[in-house]
């Protein structure tokens, strides 16, 4: 009979928190960023990759780490100390790709180390070769091709040049996902320029092969999509009005959702650390998009995006999240000196949590939150908005404001079921430097809510939900 399988002391835990596995940057030389980057499950253990602040040669005792059944934690010594959020898993050769590195089913680690001081924030399948190469993505802007048998890597464009910046623009490039014949890239730059909209840094695009396209110009976050039950690509990002969720069908094209922002402490560029979408049970999806939880479908129905449900605000900076063992785990990114710009903080670390998806209807504050679909924006007779999401929400209330016309007819619609027919729920009148309020009824939701605008002026049309 086999041996029995030794015991071992339990370690501490506090509240989905293991003390012992938290990783934690030295001191000197130089007080960075710990942030844990990407999560995966493979070879039987939970891998991650941390993130310092400005690529290689800071935060000594980061890299690359793996946790076993028992919860011990290994930092292998391939590790190299960088910026890193990427990681995919290659069907067709058998390995996860983490940072700058690929992981056999073995466990047995090989690095790009042509790219390991690149700040790599995303890696994507390859448009015509995907049995073979792989696209990785840079903070900077740096499009890369990589072969994952010869690990020769091959820059491909600098997305400084493609994607129509202004000169010393903000480059912050954060993800990408490749689907539908396309490769689309988010970069997230929003300051206070972006917000009172004298700049423009912010990008979602997509490239062909031979073309780049910019679908927006304001801050992009998480790209994610799937190719069973549902086959829609997904962009998260916001601007000065709400958090948007943009959706790409093959019969529709992309289309434009609009959600509640639950903070605005992860508004900045900076601030905005790797929101996602992922998969934590089985074809069950959650995206954590601007301070909140929410459940999303991967199927999609009528073409359309049905069953978005908030299910908790937060402030955690939350690196990836995925399922491991039963449990759904949370990487963290816990205090951030970055060269002692904050004198409160005095080393770098980072921690996991562990629990169940549930868990999350706990996790926070119940939902709620604000934006718009207009702010002071400029719109046109006969304007209709996009959807903004409203069920899932206690109490509501819309605020209008115009300017530019002596009186503009504004007429709310709602989209009960989510399939796209919409119905009027009331119509009002603003006058011209004007302002009206409507508090919907204690209990009323449905799932998407719009504006028309019956005359031209600059419109602000703001919900809060509480």
């Amino acid at each position: 009979m086999p041996s029995p399988r030794p015991s071992l002391p339990t370690p501490t835990q506090i509240s989905g928190t293991f003390p012992h596995l938290a990783v934690v940057a030295e001191a000197v030389p130089a007080r960075t960023e710990t942030g844990i980057g990407a999560l995966m499950p493979w070879a039987e253990r939970l891998w991650f990759v941390t993130y310092v602040a400005h690529k290689a040669g800071t935060g000594s005792g980061t890299g690359l780490f793996s946790i076993d059944a028992d919860l011990k934690l290994t930092k292998h010594p391939e590790s190299v100390v960088g910026t890193y959020a990427d990681r995919l898993i290659h069907k067709e050769t058998h390995q996860l790709i983490i940072g700058p590195h690929l992981i056999d089913v073995q466990g047995r680690i090989r690095t790009f180390e042509s790219i390991v001081n690149v700040r790599l924030t995303a890696v994507a399948r390859h448009l015509t070769e995907p049995a073979r190469k792989v696209y990785f993505l840079g903070m900077e802007g740096e499009f890369i091709e990589a072969d994952l048998e010869t690990l020769e890597t091959r820059p491909l464009c600098d997305l400084r040049q493609e994607l129509d910046f202004r000169p010393h623009a903000y480059m912050h490039f954060k993800d990408a996902f490749t689907g539908h014949g396309r490769v689309v890239v988010a970069n997230n730059a929003y300051e206070g320029r972006d917000y009172a909209g004298t700049t423009a840094d912010g990008r979602l695009a997509e490239w062909d092969g031979s073309r780049w396209t910019v679908l927006e110009r304001c801050q992009f976050n998480a790209i994610t999509g799937r190719t069973s039950i549902g086959n829609a690509i997904f962009a998260t990002g916001a601007d000065n009005a709400s958090a948007i969720l943009k959706v790409y069908l093959p019969a529709t094209g992309w289309q434009t959702y609009r959600l509640p922002k639950g903070t605005h402490t992860q508004d900045n560029s900076v601030t905005t650390e790797w929101p996602r979408i992922r998969e934590v049970e089985s074809e069950r999806w959650l995206m954590n998009c601007s301070g909140m939880f929410y459940e999303l479908p991967a199927m999609q129905y009528a073409d359309r995006v049905w069953g978005v449900r908030p299910i908790c605000t937060h402030l955690r900076i939350i690196g990836d999240y995925c399922s491991w063992r039963g449990l759904l785990v949370l990487a963290g990114d816990q205090t951030t000196p970055i060269g002692d710009s904050n004198p409160f903080v005095g080393q770098p670390q980072a921690n996991l949590w562990f629990g169940k998806t549930d868990d999350l209807w706990h996790f926070g504050g119940k939902p709620s939150g604000w934006g718009g679909v207009w702010r002071r924006t400029a719109v046109p007779a006969g304007a209709v908005s996009d959807p903004f999401l409203m069920t899932g929400f206690g109490h509501k209330c819309l605020h209008l404001s115009q300017s530019g016309a002596k009186f503009v007819g504004f007429t709310v619609e709602v989209d009960p079921l989510g399939d796209g027919e919409w119905h009027t729920f009331g119509e009002f009148s603003v006058a011209d430097c004007g302002y009206r309020h409507l508090e919907f009824p204690t209990g009323f939701s449905a799932h998407w809510v719009r504006l028309r605008c019956d005359e031209a002026c600059t419109a602000t049309a703001h919900f809060v939900y509480t």
